[in-house]
């Protein structure tokens, strides 16, 4: 679409009309200390042409090799059909249905990906959708404040295993509103939550990855245990396709009652059908309990009957204050992915509960497989020794991380993510990430380069 600018005339008569002297003065709610005066950074306007130039050349740069890089994108095999589908005119050209009179047909596909959702997590309601992984985890926390009716506080504990740009996007949307994100560390030996307060006090709720950001295995079934019975509600940020494997969300809990399983569940969907596309977009997808459907930000379609008796789908439960209310609203992200949802609906439609267990299943033995032969060699040693799922932490000895990244990407080899900045503790180390779609030889090339790094004979 192109844009086409206001001229000085078309502005001032705008301007006349609403009775405004200037622009600035348009915008004078907005402090003087908040205002920038110039744009030093950005870059003086390009030409068509040289914007074409510009655009192609990135184009090029982002062409990447063999991908063991993780750390909450995954390079996953999206089947030719789903984008096929997905860009078809009907699907790629309606953006998000505000109304519940919206296309039959993007509001029936948006039922489908909500039942499969709640499947999948084994919980009882899903929306559809949220921006991404982190502001869905934003707005868990934001919910659990307003669900858990029992406690009085704004506290919710997290654990330093989540992602670490998940938890900076959660403190950035939620530290002015009187919410204290309090961090629970975890045991050097196994990269997962080991110790929790004696007498925690009164909590909102306790964050539960899983699995977590170095891919290990927490004890999700004490730690639900352990916060429902503190009174504090259980938010799981979890990976979609490892779910297709490992015990869902709403089944956590060794206490076999009604307060079983996790309250709200939330993640990145991205694993379902979306190609990395340098950073995005992606979509945040959120599950919960029936009990807090009515505090759940975003869209929820139901399924019904018209008057004559013919099934139909519509949105429901969702109060108009969530677009006009502001700070009273249930959310204030109002846009939904969808999109990326009807890909994800395509994708999970296509390959079913077995091709999802198959894509997990593999990408588990791949991984395994990666950390053991690297781990073989000589400088290079396993940081945790906690069961992980399709991601795993080592640690090199005498080489820097960095460094050795770089010497790889020089061969066409995407090794991994330095972990130095956000966890200095573990010195060297490198979370390393395989999928179904790295093969045995891509393996090998990844276990012969680095060889080759860490002896010097890469230059």
């Amino acid at each position: 679409m192109p844009f086409i600018p206001h001229t000085e005339d078309d502005v001032r008569s705008m301007l006349n009309s609403i009775g405004v002297d200037s622009i600035d003065a348009l915008f004078d709610e907005i402090p003087e200390e908040l205002r920038i005066s110039t744009l030093n950074d950005v870059p003086t306007g390009c030409t068509e042409m040289e914007i074409g130039r510009l655009m192609s050349e990135h184009a090029d740069g982002d062409r990447q090799g063999r991908c063991f890089l993780g750390a909450g994108a995954y390079e996953h095999h999206v089947p030719a059909a789903i984008w096929e589908i997905t860009t078809r005119g009907e699907f790629y050209s309606a953006y998000t249905p505000y109304q519940a009179e919206a296309s039959q047909g993007t509001l029936q596909l948006i039922y489908e990906y909500q039942s499969m959702m709640t499947q999948l997590m084994a919980m009882d309601v899903s929306n559809a959708s949220l921006y991404d992984g982190a502001s869905a985890l934003a707005e868990a926390i934001l919910m659990a404040i307003r669900a858990n009716r029992k406690s009085k506080s704004r506290r919710v504990l997290i654990p330093k295993t989540v992602n670490p740009v998940y938890r900076q996007v959660s403190d950035t949307i939620i530290k002015n509103q009187g919410i204290t994100l309090e961090e629970l560390d975890f045991g050097t030996a196994t990269g997962t939550i080991t110790t929790l307060p004696d007498e925690p006090g009164d909590i909102a709720a306790l964050v539960i990855p899983m699995p977590n950001f170095f891919g290990s295995l927490e004890d999700v079934d004490t730690l639900t245990d352990w916060a429902h019975q503190h009174g504090a509600l259980v938010i799981a940020s979890v990976n979609p396709t490892a779910m297709a494997l490992l015990t869902p969300p709403g089944e956590w809990g060794n206490d076999d009652n009604a307060s079983q399983g996790a309250d709200i569940v939330c993640g990145e969907g991205q694993p379902l059908g979306i190609p990395l596309s340098s950073g995005g977009p992606y979509f945040g997808f959120m599950c919960c309990k029936q009990q807090y459907v009515r505090q759940m930000p975003g869209r929820i379609v139901g399924r019904t009957v018209d008057l004559e008796g013919k099934p139909g789908f519509t949105l429901t439960l969702q109060a108009r204050e969530q677009h006009i209310r502001r700070s009273k609203a249930t959310s204030n992200i109002c846009t939904n992915q969808g999109l990326m949802v009807t890909a994800a609906t395509i994708y999970m439609a296509l390959l079913g509960g077995e091709g999802l267990q198959q894509v997990a299943s593999t990408s588990h033995r791949q991984t395994r497989q990666l950390h053991e032969r690297l781990t073989a060699i000589d400088g290079v040693s396993a940081v945790f020794d906690q069961t992980f799922f399709h991601e795993a932490v080592i640690r090199f000895d005498k080489a820097d991380v960095d460094n050795v990244l770089i010497s790889l990407a020089g061969q066409g080899i995407l090794g991994g993510y330095s972990l130095k900045q956000a966890y200095p503790e573990l010195g060297e180390a490198l979370l390393i990430c395989a999928t179904e779609t790295r093969t045995d030889a891509d393996l090998d090339d990844y276990v012969n380069a680095l060889q080759q790094v860490l002896s010097g004979s890469q230059h």
